[in-house]
């Protein structure tokens, strides 16, 4: 569906706000919200901040207290019946931990139009915190975003010591009320002093970010008190590399350079 921004059709609108900072909205992201008729927020999960760039007029609705079938009402009582223009702001990208399938499904049952918009994930903001690329030539080259089990329960194909055993740049989402479990999972496999980046409210006025040896990885969670938000980026790729790449190397050849 195209979307028309200067005049937004009766639809929903679920974008991604990135990790917190509004300047890491996309354009489109931007000029939806200064649009939209209606704002349906996660309000646990954006900073407030970013509800600067909304209409005056447009109505804000948090949806931190709501549940799946009242959201999903919602929407449709907005879109359909009275003809509004919805963005259902989420937090990060709307691909990963947004559930946002289920919401989806419900709509599309309830044929009510909607667009996604991609937005910056945690995992990609907190790289460009630590200046880090985590793909290095003849270190690392995969990237895992994954969590541990907890109240939501991952496969078993994708127990955290399995995807461990890759010693890949791995990103654990939503896993700090779990982390001495994670850490002695991870130990499995990575070695001791395999550095670990602890991303606390990447975006936010009150981020913080801690480099420690894996082996710290719990302790320094429980010192800094950190329970949710968080972000850890396990991986070779935080140490100091003098790897380079072959694309630009003078004596790789490629369609762009004879």
């Amino acid at each position: 569906m195209e979307t028309q921004l200067n005049s937004l059709k009766p639809a929903v609108y679920i974008v991604g706000a990135g990790p917190g900072d509004p300047d890491l909205l996309t354009v489109k992201a931007q000029k939806l919200l200064s649009t939209a008729d209606v704002i349906l927020f996660a309000d646990a999960l954006i900073p407030e901040q970013i509800l600067n760039i909304c209409r005056q007029d447009a109505e804000i609705i948090p949806t931190a207290a709501k549940t799946l079938e009242e959201i999903v009402a919602l929407m449709v009582e907005l879109v359909r019946s009275q003809q509004k223009s919805l963005v259902r702001l989420h937090s990060g990208d709307p691909s990963l931990y947004s559930a946002v399938h289920e919401q989806m499904q419900l709509l599309a049952e309830a044929d009510i139009p909607f667009e996604v918009v991609p937005g910056i994930s945690a995992f990609q903001a907190a790289a460009a915190k630590l200046k880090v690329e985590l793909t290095v030539p003849g270190l690392v080259q995969t990237i895992i975003l994954t969590r541990i089990s907890g109240r939501t329960e991952v496969p078993a194909t994708e127990e955290l010591a399995s995807l461990a055993a890759h010693q890949a740049s791995l990103c654990l989402y939503l896993s700090a009320r779990h982390i001495e479990n994670a850490q002695a999972k991870l130990l499995e496999h990575y070695p001791d002093e395999t550095p670990v980046a602890i991303c606390f409210r990447i975006g936010w006025p009150d981020e913080k970010i801690r480099v420690v040896p894996l082996t710290q990885m719990a302790e320094c969670t429980q010192q800094e008190n950190l329970i949710r938000t968080t972000l850890y980026i396990i991986s070779p790729a935080l140490k100091a590399a003098n790897e380079r790449s072959h694309l630009y190397n003078p004596e790789y050849h490629h369609l762009f350079r004879a």
